[in-house]
């Protein structure tokens, strides 16, 4: 069986010539514009409210443009970005400790395992600054120092205090002040906001993307919408491994659909494990907690030396204790980044050094921190985590260590886009963690609430216009053949799922697929592993559609039948997950073949043969897909083997 074919689309990222410090600058000159008068003639299509798509739709509407934008959820403050804890990067260098922009350039370019691209990434760095400014302009209350200076901490995969906070509720309050925004716009009529509407197909004429077809999900209805362009901000599809630390309404639907419409999927496989979240506390869970990357600041994690230890934490004495990340990384000790804590969490807990009832975590001890700093201190810069913490497992961290193990949080890959966000479709925009752009095999913490803020506030509202100064759109409306022929295949699709009338819940399909995933394609991935993945991805989907039940009805409120879409969806994701994985036998970042790894442990790169985007075009869904490549090259970055001892 051909599992995947060459493809021949010779793909331009757009980058800008001269000097990566330049380029954005350059770039920005040379864009073609929209004056403002001539703004108001076009509408354009935001899905997703969160902070890319928040800060997206806001700012297009500030500039004169009429904005649709579209969420699920029945509010744009319930995004799921509302639960990003830890805090976002910035390089202000407050701290005079050697941070600069070039630094977070290439720590971001490194801790991605030298698998993004350079002039993207940089343009991250370069306007990180930006960011942390207008969001004190809105207000976003930033955790400060005693005289008032904005105060830093220090993340994953750094050996400087860049990333600004508040508390443990960053993402909420970025999103209150990207939402406090949006709002203006909503109220001045430059933004019109559908809630509870899902987008459920892409609409492509003549080549370019005008519009999307969407369900209203309390009464059913399936209703097309025209646009000059659409930007997709719908967020990352790490529900595929089932648990996770995702909302359970985050899904895959809008950039699968996209990508059957043309648009590439690149580097699917590069998901990532963030490794310090809650273990499951049973087989029947449906999702799980993140706990901060930034309590790794002040927390030690250890593990028993003696195996499957039965005495309390609090009993066994330090020189029974394995603080292995200090230990084998002295250098960055509880700091690495999240891909090389996660694999060492999961190797001392798979030799039977494991914590807890189930033996199924490692301890995150904040004893040494406390007595260092004082309890009042450690509640001021973690309280609310403490207390999730505490509402969740009925333990107290500030008397006994946290309990604590690596779960599917965040999706590196995502639709392929240019230099302008741009995808292969021209007209479609893809921002935020529906990309793929910034963060190669490993996102470093605290630079998701970066990109999707410097994606929607900063880089978008230039490159829509530089689309559309250009761009030969043509009138169109709603009754053209395109939209017709788009929404009588969602109502057929809608049609199928309800008709089967089968015996297993989507739910039961969805904790099967996801088990598939994270045993064959989670932590670490082999060949054989790979193989059964996609031998067992398409028994399962087979199933699904012959014994899915979806009851009640279309035209009403049906999570139901919500939910067995979306499954639909990550059942063929899943198999290109594995596809990719299993073509890529090198290993980099989050994305660890057994085959290829270094006498120590460490991910074992191959730049000869693998430094290149992988980016699958869908031929069909009987074809296997087809395999193009963007090509990476480091002029400023030296490629060497990622090391943090």
């Amino acid at each position: 069986m051909t599992l995947f074919k060459k493809g021949s689309i010779k793909l331009d990222a757009h980058i800008p010539t001269g000097p990566i410090q330049d380029k954005w600058d350059k770039h920005r000159f040379e864009m073609k514009l929209v004056n403002p008068a001539n703004k108001r003639k076009y509408k354009i299509i935001v899905v997703g409210s969160g902070l890319a798509g928040g800060s997206a739709a806001a700012s297009l509407g500030e500039l004169g443009y009429h904005v649709d934008c579209f969420c699920y959820q029945d509010s744009p403050r319930r995004a799921h970005s509302v639960a990003a804890q830890g805090g976002i990067n910035a390089a202000k260098n407050y701290q005079n400790d050697g941070d600069s922009i070039f630094r977070l350039f290439y720590d971001t370019v490194k801790g991605g395992d030298y698998r993004s691209r350079e002039a993207n990434v940089y343009r991250l760095a370069q306007i990180s600054n930006a960011i942390i400014d207008q969001c004190v302009a809105q207000g976003v209350p930033f955790a400060r120092e005693y005289g008032g200076m904005l105060d830093n901490r220090s993340f994953g995969g750094a050996q400087v205090s860049r990333t600004f906070y508040a508390r443990g509720q960053t993402g909420q309050q970025l999103l209150l002040g990207a939402y406090q925004a949006l709002s203006r716009q909503i109220a001045a009529g430059t933004v019109n906001m559908y809630t509870r509407t899902e987008m459920l197909d892409l609409v492509v004429i003549n080549g370019r993307a005008r519009g999307i077809v969407t369900r209203d999900m309390v009464t059913g209805e399936i209703r097309a919408h025209m646009a000059d362009a659409v930007v997709l901000a719908t967020g990352g599809y790490g529900n595929v491994f089932y648990l996770s630390t995702n909302a359970k309404g985050c899904n895959t639907t809008a950039i699968w659909r996209a990508y059957k419409q043309g648009a590439l999927f690149s580097n699917p496989c590069f998901t990532q494990i963030h490794p310090t979240c809650i273990p499951p506390a049973g087989e029947h869970q449906s999702k799980l907690t993140l706990m901060s990357e930034s309590l790794r600041n002040d927390g030690r994690i250890w593990v028993p030396r003696k195996q499957n230890e039965t005495r309390a934490p609090n009993n066994i004495p330090e020189d029974e204790r394995n603080y292995y990340l200090e230990e084998k990384y002295p250098g960055f000790g509880n700091l690495v980044p999240r891909d090389v804590a996660s694999r060492n969490a999961k190797t001392v807990v798979d030799a039977g050094y494991g914590v807890g009832e189930q033996k199924n975590g490692v301890y995150l001890d904040f004893a040494e921190a406390i007595g260092r700093l004082g309890q009042n201190v450690v509640k001021d810069r973690y309280g609310n985590l403490f207390d999730m913490y505490q509402s969740i497992t009925g333990e107290n961290p500030y008397e006994v260590p946290m309990r604590i193990y690596p779960a599917s949080h965040y999706t590196m890959g995502g639709l392929w886009v240019d230099y302008n966000l741009e995808s292969t479709i021209p007209g479609l925009f893809v921002i935020g963690e529906a990309n793929y752009s910034d963060h190669g095999a490993n996102r470093l913490g605290a630079s998701a609430l970066m990109q999707g803020l410097v994606d929607g506030y900063f880089v978008v509202p230039y490159t829509m216009g530089n689309y559309l100064a250009q761009a030969e759109l043509g009138q169109i409306d709603t009754s053209h053949p395109a939209f017709q022929e788009t929404m009588a295949g969602i109502n057929a699709h809608i049609s199928r799922l309800l008709s089967i009338d089968g015996n297993r819940t989507p739910d039961s399909f969805h904790r099967e697929l996801g088990k598939v995933v994270w045993d064959y394609c989670g932590m670490e991935r082999n060949e054989a592993g790979l193989k059964k993945a996609l031998e067992r991805i398409p028994e399962i989907r087979a199933e699904f559609w012959e014994n899915v039940k979806v009851p009640g009805e279309n035209n009403d409120l049906n999570q139901s039948l919500e939910m067995a879409g979306r499954i639909g969806d990550f059942m063929e994701l899943a198999e290109l997950i594995c596809l990719d994985a299993l073509h890529r036998t090198e290993s980099c970042g989050g994305h660890f073949r057994e085959e290829s790894q270094t006498e120590e442990g460490e991910a074992l790169r191959d730049d000869e043969n693998f430094a290149y985007v992988a980016a699958w075009q869908y031929d069909g869904d009987d074809k296997p897909p087809l395999l193009n490549k963007e090509s990476l090259k480091f002029e400023y970055v030296a490629l060497t083997q990622r090391s943090y001892k």
